[in-house]
C-alpha cells in the first residue's frame, strides 16, 4: 500500500487532535499528538525523499533515518529550553500568598464540573492562593480538605497558551509517624528528589479527580499507622513543603547553591539532565522517569 494514505490520515487525526485540544488542554491527548508528530515526521520526509529522488535507499532505511533525526532535534530543543529555565528568573520552587483577588476558580465549564464532585464528595474550600512566577504572571491553587480532616487536595491552575487551563491535583494525607502521601497528577517534569518521609506517586494519565482520590485511598489503605488531620493551614503547609525541597535538592546536588546561581544558573548539569530525561519521559509516556 502507498504509504501516503496512511500519512494523510495520520495528519488528518493530528490536526483534529490539536483542535480539540485547544479547548480541553488535555495532557493525554498532547502525548497521542506527539507521537502522531513524530512519525509524520520521519515517515513522510522518507516519502518525499524517495518521490524527489534525493536517495536511493529503502523506505524503511529512510524512515529510520529522519525518526532519529527528529528525535535529536527534539533533544537539542528540550535541552536549550531546560538551560534557559535554569537561567531565567523564574523561581522553581515559588513562594505562595492568600488569594485576595477574587478569581479563586476558573469559569470553564469543565473545571466547575471538578468543583461540583469535590463538594459533593465532602470537601469543603480551605484557602485560595497565589504565587508570582513573572511579573504578572500567577500559578494559582485552591486547596480543599476533607470533612475528617485526614486527606486534603492541592488545585493548581496552569495557564497555557490561548488562555485555557490545565488543572493538576495532589491529594495529601500524613500518617502520625511524620509521613506524607502524596498522590498527584501533575505532568511536568519535576525530576527532582524527595525528603525521605515524602512517600510520592505521579499519575498523569489520570486526569480526573475522582480517580485520583481512589487511587490515594488505595495507597492508605496499605499504611498501618493512623492518619493525622491537618491542623497547620495551607499556606503554611505549602511554603514549607517549598522550603523543605529546595533545600533537599540543594544538598543533593540538584540545584546549586544561592551564591552561584547568578553565575551558574539554578540547575547543575546533573540537574538539568534529569530534567531532560523525564521531561522526555513524561512526553511520550505519560510517566515519570523515576519508574522505569
Amino acid at each position: 500500500m502507498d504509504p501516503i494514505y496512511p500519512l494523510v490520515a495520520a495528519m488528518v487525526v493530528s490536526l483534529i487532535l490539536y483542535q480539540v485540544n485547544q479547548r480541553r488542554a488535555s495532557p493525554v491527548l498532547a502525548i497521542f499528538n506527539r507521537w502522531l508528530r513524530w512519525l509524520i515526521f520521519g515517515f513522510g520526509l522518507a516519502k518525499i525523499t524517495l518521490d524527489f529522488g534525493w536517495s536511493d535507499r529503502p523506505y524503511w532505511v529512510l524512515s529510520a533515518v529522519f525518526l532519529l533525526g527528529y528525535s535529536l532535534i527534539e533533544t537539542v530543543y528540550r535541552w536549550l529550553e531546560i538551560k534557559a529555565v535554569s537561567l531565567s528568573p523564574i523561581p522553581l520552587f515559588p513562594r505562595f500568598a492568600v488569594n485576595s483577588s477574587g478569581d479563586e476558580w476558573p469559569t470553564q465549564p469543565r473545571l466547575l464540573k471538578e468543583r461540583d464532585w469535590l463538594r459533593q464528595t465532602g470537601f469543603k474550600s480551605v484557602q485560595s492562593l497565589r504565587a508570582e512566577i513573572a511579573p504578572s504572571i500567577y500559578l494559582r491553587m485552591s486547596v480543599y480538605e476533607r470533612l475528617e480532616g485526614n486527606v486534603r487536595v492541592q488545585i493548581l491552575f496552569l495557564p497555557q497558551p490561548g488562555g485555557n487551563i490545565v488543572m493538576c491535583a495532589s491529594f495529601l494525607s500524613q500518617t502520625e509517624d511524620g509521613t506524607r502521601y502524596v498522590t498527584d497528577n501533575l505532568y511536568l517534569p519535576f525530576a527532582g528528589f524527595y525528603p525521605e518521609n515524602w512517600l510520592v506517586d505521579r499519575n498523569p494519565w489520570r486526569r480526573s479527580l475522582s480517580s485520583l482520590l481512589r487511587r490515594h485511598e488505595a495507597r492508605l489503605a496499605l499504611e498501618s499507622e493512623a492518619l493525622r488531620t491537618w491542623e497547620i493551614e495551607p499556606l503554611a503547609d505549602l511554603n514549607a513543603q517549598q522550603h523543605a525541597l529546595e533545600q533537599v535538592n540543594t544538598e543533593l546536588g540538584f540545584l546549586f547553591p544561592h551564591h552561584e546561581r547568578e553565575e551558574y544558573g539554578k540547575m547543575t548539569s546533573e540537574g538539568r539532565y534529569r530534567v531532560w530525561k523525564e521531561a522526555w519521559s513524561l512526553n511520550y509516556f505519560g510517566r515519570s522517569a523515576r519508574y522505569f
